[in-house]
This record gives structure tokens, C-alpha cells and sequence, in this order.
């Protein structure tokens, strides 16, 4: 055991936000903390930090542990470079390495009883030297840096420029620089992009400390942690597993507690009828039984009613009409900032019904995009236009527009005056605004509840293309899956950027990535993506190694082979889609024109011509075997 937090409560004046919260986490074990926000998360780090004092309980840690601690923002400031102030870690084997090179040189010009205590010294240097790695520290360094998305390029900036999202990567280097025997993490992988979270999983991973996680990112959970520890209405409870595991684990048991619960309550029910009963009778013998029931009742340890799973609230988008068959046509579409360029011969067509996610490194340009589609940035070359009846609604982090003196509830209010308050009630709990929060000034509100607080308003509109940038960055775990649900639900289209790989694997059913100032095209979710990313790079970058015969005459390779089978899965499927398409308009046509010889063969004119009803009934003939015909066809291929 290296962290134990045994029976911490806490409050806040009346509000209680942790109660009798227990768990232990074992040396090199990779934790996760997880609940709601305002579970009380970040404040159950600061009491294990010390920084703040429980009203009950304590948190112990091992004898000689050192504990290393990422709080969500950080302070990271002064005329250091990025690459100073991490290499500042390493300072005790910078002296180290400076002192044998001291000795090195004093050798060479000492004798006798000095010479061999250099010797001695410079023994016990070079063996703490090894002891602390210092042969490899300056790589370590480097590697963390580019591990974490620092480029070259950022290591001579000062650490007074940079913003915070980089302020807190560069404070995220510099903790694992130092190795801790226990990592407390919150939110580590907030600000960095797929390539930087896939490096930190693959380094937590390997870490020999322990680690403790307050995360949203399920995917990043999935890959980690071992054990969950949830804060659900101030209490704890342990599962062993990772994410996944949890979250079955966990319906599990809010089942059998609700089970467990309704049983009792039942027996209860029972019991207080025929101790009813019993009274009634009036007479002593039975008044005596009545009154041992009751003790027996009154003995009973109740249990509390299960808390209501807010999982349950669900949120509902639909489109005020629907849009053309193509929604997005982008072409050759290029931007470059200050002779960098973002992107440049881009072209995409976005389809009615797709939900289409925007992946790429930090830099790449996927705002940016965005931007040019919503006309807010202008592109350097190219046209974005929109396909017939297309109506957008846009999710920016940076463009919210609110009434500032409206409370929460009167901007749902003004903006959708047919909602009743429940529903306006239930909306704004989806996106993390419960109780009195509601009745917040908008004034008043951070820049992610800000940003929540656009998300739901957007979430309301009968947009039929949804463009959002970022939507889950200020959701909690059950924010995330509400929105994920409404969004699989969605009729419309929708074309969002996201970081969060398990939102995109629930979500997405076409994937781009931005990369090398193009864009690949991948169907499917991340999964999907990640299985076919390498070959597809490959063929179209020309990564394959190179053959020594002639284009025309060399065997193909694996990638191009799988490439060229995707090509042809995905032109069948349109192919299928197609004749489906085609098969629905047969049906239709005949289905119309039966209905209309059904009609002329009763009107009085036709009814007693013989030769028009002989006509029209040898077209209905024909008319029926082709339907039935297209009605067969047309269930075989959608099966």
C-alpha cells in the first residue's frame, strides 16, 4: 500500500461534498477517480496533498513516498525557456555530470594522497550519476518534450508567453521528469492532441510508480487504470477493471440495490397491513402480536432509497427540415497563416445523415476549417458551399452570444418560449447545471460553463448540420454519453472536431484526419481509423518500400491491396445504396399507379368501356409482378 484515504468527509458550510470516502491504492497501481462535476474530485487531491484539511478522516501515505501532483491549471511562469525549465528537473544531475568533468580535469594535473581522493570522489559521483540515470537524462528530456507535442520550434519560447493550456503541459513534463513514487493527475490529457495522449498512455502504462487519475477520458481509462474509484452524492465505491468494466459493474449494482430496496419495501408494506390488521381485531392476543411485529419493524436497518441514476435524462435533437442528399461540397480548398501552410487542395463532400469526425495533431488547422466552413475565416483559395435546405447550428468555445443579465433558465426561456420548466430544467442538467446553478447570471459564468451553456442552446436548434468544435471538452462522463446518445440519434449531419477518441468511436461514422496539409478519408468510427491509418498513409504518401520492378510489371503490396479492397468495399456499398435508392422509387411509381387504375377502372367512364378496363387491367397485371418483383429485391439486399 502506498495511499490510503480512510473515512474522509468534507463540507462546504451546509453543502457536504465528500462523506465517509474510502479506498487504497497499492505501489505501481493505476487508478482512476472518477464522478460528476463538483463530485469533489479535485478537492479529495488537495487533502491528499495536504493543501486542505478533511473535517473527518485522513489520507495517509507510505514512509518516504514521494508524491507528484498536476492540478488542472498551473502557474508556470518567468524568463526560463520551455526547454530550461524542464531541463531544470534534472539540475541535481546537471551538478553531478559538471562536478565529474571538474575532477576529470584536476586529475590530470594532481599526485600523490590528492590524486586518489579525486579518485574516490570521482567513484562516488559516477556511481549516484548512474544510480540516477544521467547518461540517458538529456534524452529523457527530449523525449518527454516531444512526447507531450512540444516541437523544436517551442523550446526557445518563454514560459511567460505561452498559454495555459501549454503552461499545464509544460508543469506535466517537468512531474514526470521527476519520477514520484505516486502520480496525482487531474485531467492530464486536456490539452494534448491523439498522438500526445497516445504517448502519455503508453508512458503511464510503463510508469513504476503509482497512479492516481481524475479523467473524462474514458479511452485513456480503457488503456490505463486497473481500478476505479467513483464520488457519486459524496460517497465511494471501489471496481476493480478499467472503464468498460466499471461502468457494467456498476448497472450491476444500482440493479440489485434497486431490487434489494423494492424488497424491503414491499416486506415493510406487508408487515405494517397485517400489524393494521391485527389492531383491528381489538383484542389482546392480537394486539400483542401487532405490537412484536412492530418492535421487529422497528429493529429493521432500513436501507436508502437508491439515488437516481441521472443517466436516465436523455436529450433529443430534430432537425426543422430535412436537408438535399449533399450537404458540405469543400473544394480545393487551401489556408496558410504567416507563410505556413495549414492545409491546401482539400476536397470533401459531406453527406445527409453522416455524422463525420475531424482528427489531426495540435496546429493542423481543424478550427481553422471549421472557420471557413461556418464563413467566419476566409480561405486563401478554394469554395465551401451547402446543399439544398441545409440549415446550420455552430459550437465555437470562442462566439457565444447570451443576454448577460438573464439567469441560465431565462436564456433557455427567451431562446425556445414553448419549453415548459421541466424540460428547460432537464436540458440544462444534461450540461452540468443542476439546483439553484440555474439560476446563475450569465455574467457570472466561467469560460467552460460558457461554453456548456452554448452547447445546450445549439443542442436545441432545429439545425439540420451540426459544425462543432471541441463539444465535449467541458462534459462529465454522463454529459458526454447523453450528448453521444442524442447525437447517434440525430436525423441530420453532423461534422464536429474532437479529441475525445471514445466520443468518436461512439459517434462517428466517417472519420478525417488532417495530416501533412491534406486530408484522409477513413469510414467508420476510431477504431476503424486506427485499423486502417498505417496502410492508407502509406499508399497515398508513398511510405511502401520501394520495388525494384517497373510500375506496370511490380506485385502489388499488402497496403496497396488492402487500400484497393477498401475502394471496392466502399464503391459496392454505394453501388448497393444506389439500387436500394432505385428499388424505393419503383416501388413508389407503382404503388401510385395501381392506385390510380384502381381509381379509373371505378369512374363511370371506364367502368363500362370493356376495352379501356381490358387495357388498364393487363398494366395492373404487369404493374403488380414488377412491384412484387422490386418489393423481393429490395428486401434481400437490405438484409
Amino acid at each position: 500500500m502506498i495511499l490510503s484515504v480512510s473515512h474522509i468527509s468534507k463540507a462546504f458550510g451546509e453543502t457536504s461534498v465528500l462523506s465517509d470516502v474510502s479506498f487504497l491504492v497499492n505501489e505501481r497501481e493505476k487508478v482512476a477517480l472518477i464522478g460528476r462535476n463538483g463530485a469533489g474530485k479535485s478537492t479529495l487531491f488537495r487533502i491528499i496533498m495536504g493543501e486542505l484539511s478533511a473535517d473527518e478522516g485522513v489520507a495517509t501515505v507510505a514512509k518516504d513516498a514521494r508524491l507528484g501532483y498536476l492540478a488542472q491549471h498551473q502557474d508556470v511562469s518567468g524568463d526560463r525557456t520551455v526547454y530550461e525549465e524542464v531541463r531544470e528537473v534534472k539540475a541535481h544531475v546537471w551538478a553531478m555530470e559538471a562536478r565529474m568533468h571538474d575532477l576529470e580535469e584536476a586529475m590530470k594535473h594532481a599526485a600523490g594522497d590528492a590524486l586518489d581522493a579525486m579518485y574516490r570522489e570521482y567513484g562516488a559521483v559516477s556511481h549516484e550519476y548512474e544510480q540516477a540515470n544521467g547518461y540517458s537524462a538529456g534524452s529523457e528530456v527530449v523525449g518527454v518534450l516531444r512526447g507531450l507535442g512540444f516541437s523544436e520550434n517551442d523550446w526557445d519560447k518563454k514560459t511567460s508567453v505561452l498559454s495555459g493550456g501549454q503552461k499545464t503541459r509544460v508543469a506535466l513534463a517537468k512531474l514526470l521528469l521527476e519520477t514520484p513514487d505516486i502520480l496525482l493527475l487531474d485531467e492530464p490529457t486536456n490539452h494534448l492532441d491523439l498522438n500526445s495522449v497516445a504517448w502519455l498512455e503508453t508512458f503511464l502504462s510503463n510508469y513504476k510508480g503509482a497512479v492516481l487519475i481524475v479523467s473524462h477520458d474514458r479511452y485513456f481509462l480503457n488503456k490505463i487504470v486497473t481500478k476505479v474509484v467513483e464520488i457519486d452524492h459524496t460517497k465511494s465505491m471501489v471496481f476493480p477493471g478499467n472503464y468498460d468494466e466499471f461502468a457494467a459493474k456498476k448497472a450491476m449494482v444500482r440493479e440489485a440495490q434497486r431490487k434489494a430496496y423494492e424488497k424491503q419495501q414491499a416486506e415493510i408494506h406487508h408487515q405494517e397491513e397485517v400489524i393494521a390488521k391485527l389492531r383491528s381485531f381489538g383484542r389482546e392476543k392480537q394486539i400483542k402480536r401487532a405490537e412484536s411485529r412492530e418492535k421487529v419493524l422497528e429493529k429493521m436497518e432500513r436501507l436508502d432509497r437508491p439515488v437516481t441514476e441521472e443517466r436516465g435524462m436523455t436529450l433529443k435533437l430534430s432537425p426543422h427540415m430535412e436537408s438535399g442528399k449533399d450537404v458540405l461540397m469543400i473544394n480545393d480548398l487551401a489556408k496558410a497563416y504567416n507563410g505556413q501552410t495549414l492545409f491546401s487542395g482539400i476536397n470533401l463532400t459531406i453527406h445527409k445523415g453522416e455524422k463525420v469526425a475531424l482528427l489531426g495533431d495540435n496546429g493542423t488547422g481543424k478550427t481553422t476549417l471549421l472557420k471557413i466552413v461556418r464563413d467566419l475565416v476566409a480561405p486563401d483559395r478554394g469554395t465551401v458551399r451547402f446543399g439544398a435546405k441545409v440549415c446550420v447550428g455552430y459550437y465555437d468555445q470562442e462566439q457565444q452570444n447570451f443576454n448577460e443579465e438573464n439567469s441560465l433558465f431565462d436564456e433557455i426561456s427567451d431562446a425556445y418560449p414553448g419549453m415548459s420548466n421541466t424540460e428547460i430544467r432537464n436540458t440544462l442538467a444534461a450540461f452540468c447545471f443542476t439546483g439553484d446553478d440555474v439560476y446563475q447570471k450569465i455574467s457570472s459564468l466561467s469560460g467552460g460553463e460558457r461554453g456548456r451553456l452554448s452547447l445546450a442552446k445549439l443542442m436545441l436548434s432545429e439545425a439540420n448540420l451540426l459544425l462543432l468544435d471541441e463539444p465535449t471538452n467541458h462534459l462529465d462522463i454522463i454529459g458526454r454519453e447523453i450528448l453521444e446518445d442524442a447525437i447517434r440519434a440525430y436525423t441530420g449531419t453532423v461534422f464536429y472536431v474532437s479529441h475525445d477518441r471514445y466520443f468518436v468511436n461512439r459517434t462517428a461514422t466517417r472519420v478525417l484526419e488532417l495530416t501533412r496539409s491534406t486530408i484522409l478519408s477513413y469510414d467508420g468510427n476510431y477504431d476503424d481509423y486506427l485499423n486502417f491509418k498505417e496502410r492508407k498513409e502509406a499508399a497515398v504518401f508513398g511510405n511502401e518500400s520501394p520495388v525494384a520492378a517497373s510500375p506496370a510489371s511490380a506485385p502489388e503490396t499488402e497496403s496497396k491491396l488492402d487500400w484497393r479492397e477498401q475502394k471496392e468495399a466502399q464503391a459496392q456499398k454505394r453501388k448497393l445504396q444506389n439500387r436500394i435508392a432505385s428499388l424505393e422509387q419503383t416501388i413508389e411509381r407503382c404503388e401510385a399507379r395501381i392506385a390510380e387504375i384502381d381509381e379509373l377502372m371505378a369512374s363511370p367512364e371506364v367502368c363500362t368501356n370493356s376495352l379501356r378496363l381490358n387495357e388498364l387491367g393487363t398494366e395492373r397485371e404487369a404493374l403488380e409482378e414488377e412491384l412484387l418483383s422490386a418489393m423481393t429485391e429490395w428486401e434481400e439486399l437490405s438484409e
